[in-house]
């Protein structure tokens, strides 16, 4: 049977390449969806400007020289350059949706002008769906209502975009550690141990453990801790860490309070690391520690000139023109964690307010909106993204894309505070980057679960 797939705009702006994912089928764009994504390419959200004239240049390419009778019937879809091996895939057709009219036994959707857009795009599937009654035809998109309407308006198929999903389950994302019942030893039949100096590393057949990966850590319940130095085909090469050194390692006067902080902090300063991944609720401390330690190696060890500090906003895009000032002084609304971070840092001084001045001018610490990081190349820098819950797969990789030269980022996130309506813990690119990356050995990942802030904070995270 035949498959058409008809999608929406928030699709395409969710994934400028998402045509190319449905293989062999035959992909539908109704003239909405273009003339939806020529209003919003003009947009002052460079992020969503962007995306929608990547997919509008994705469109022509495919489009080519094509008749317009070829296109209402479909073009062949080319696999990217990247997967020129796939050879040609399905097709693309655009669905002069303008031209529906009524037909007999086709639940049509009205004209309500509040969502005439997605009635338009709902009625080219059912028209799909009545005039080819030999396909398949489904609706593709990310508003969950209008797969609702689409489903309650007699569309057999309507799906979510799921070729973003790395996994089937957020209780499946790599926290950086896996934790053994009882005591580790019990569960290996078969160790080498060798001893380099002060180290002592213990060499362990992959299979026993075949779930981990570079720069993770194993702890068990009887005060065991190790963590993943080398591996190879075979074989683990697991080093031994004192847990109590574990817990009194220090940052800008900062001491970890529980074991996950304490192995955020050896990640942290481990010097293999171009990039550090730290996920947790509300309260556990991310912000926190990696303002500590950003001020530790740029004030204290020099290894960088400059902090680049950056946040999700989702209203930003509309609301940071209007705000008086420079750039810095536009972000201190969103940015007011860092501020507060600060305070802890330096809220003892006897002159904290100079004490907080001087940190920021003195560790050149610089706030930056995620809009006008596109671009931009940073050099000697330590970049800290936080809330990065909200963001997409396309937008996180364009900022990790940014890492320059003798610089690291560090990107915090929570994906229980999703505040994206098109995206899920599932869809975030905060998930996608943990699993894309869990294997890369330059890599490191941290999931930070105590709740730090207070007993109140604590209590609410778990019960409210």
């Amino acid at each position: 049977m035949e498959k058409i797939y008809v999608l929406d705009t928030n699709v395409l702006l969710h994934d400028p390449m998402a045509i190319y994912s449905f293989a062999e089928h035959k992909v539908v764009i109704p003239m909405t969806v273009l003339e939806e994504l020529d209003e919003i390419k003009d947009r002052r959200d460079k992020d969503v400007s962007r995306e929608a004239r990547l997919a509008i240049n994705i469109i022509d390419k495919m489009v080519g020289d094509a008749s317009p009778k070829e296109l209402q019937s479909g073009v062949p879809i080319h696999a990217p350059e990247s997967e020129q091996a796939q050879k040609a895939t399905g097709t693309l057709a655009v669905f002069p949706d303008q031209q529906i009219t009524q037909l007999d036994n086709v639940p049509f959707l009205n004209g309500n002008h509040h969502h005439a857009n997605d009635n338009r795009i709902i009625n080219v599937a059912l028209s799909l769906q009545a005039t080819t009654p030999r396909a398949s035809v489904c609706l593709v998109t990310k508003d969950i209502n209008m797969r609702i309407k689409a489903k309650g308006s007699g569309l057999e198929r309507v799906e979510d975009y799921r070729k973003d999903k790395v996994l089937d389950d957020v209780d499946l994302l790599n926290k950086g550690y896996v934790h053994i019942e009882g005591t580790f030893w019990g569960h290996i039949t078969d160790v080498h141990t060798e001893t380099h100096g002060a180290h002592t590393v213990h060499k362990i057949k992959k299979d026993e453990l075949p779930t981990l990966y570079l720069n993770m850590f194993i702890v068990d319940d009887e005060e065991f801790t190790g963590f993943i130095v080398n591996l190879d085909e075979t074989y683990l090469y697991v080093l031994d860490i004192n847990r109590q050194s574990l817990m009194h390692q220090s940052f800008w006067g900062i001491q970890p309070r529980n074991l996950e902080q304490a192995m955020a902090f050896y990640l942290l300063r481990h010097d293999n690391s171009d990039m550090m991944v730290m996920t947790g609720p509300a309260g556990s401390g991310k912000t926190l520690l990696a303002l500590a330690y950003a001020l530790h190696v740029t004030m204290e060890e020099k290894r960088f000139n400059k902090i680049i500090v950056a946040r999700s906003t989702p209203p930003l895009a509309e609301d940071i023109g209007f705000l008086p000032g420079t750039e810095e002084e536009k972000m201190a609304p969103w940015l007011a964690a860092f501020d507060d971070n600060l305070e802890v840092l330096h809220g003892s001084d006897e002159h904290a307010v100079s004490s907080i001045d001087y940190v920021k001018q003195k560790a050149n610490i610089q706030f930056k909106s995620l809009n006008f990081m596109r671009g931009r190349s940073f050099n000697n820098a330590l970049i800290i993204v936080d809330e990065a819950q909200g963001l997409t797969q396309f937008q996180l990789k364009s900022i990790v894309t940014r890492i320059g030269a003798n610089s690291k980022i560090i990107v915090l996130g929570n994906l229980a505070q999703i505040d994206n309506k098109y995206i899920t813990p599932l869809t975030s690119g905060l998930t996608y980057l943990v699993e894309r990356c869990k294997g890369f050995k330059y890599t490191s990942i941290m999931h930070v679960n105590g709740i730090e802030r207070s007993r109140l904070a604590e209590f609410a995270e778990e019960n409210l």
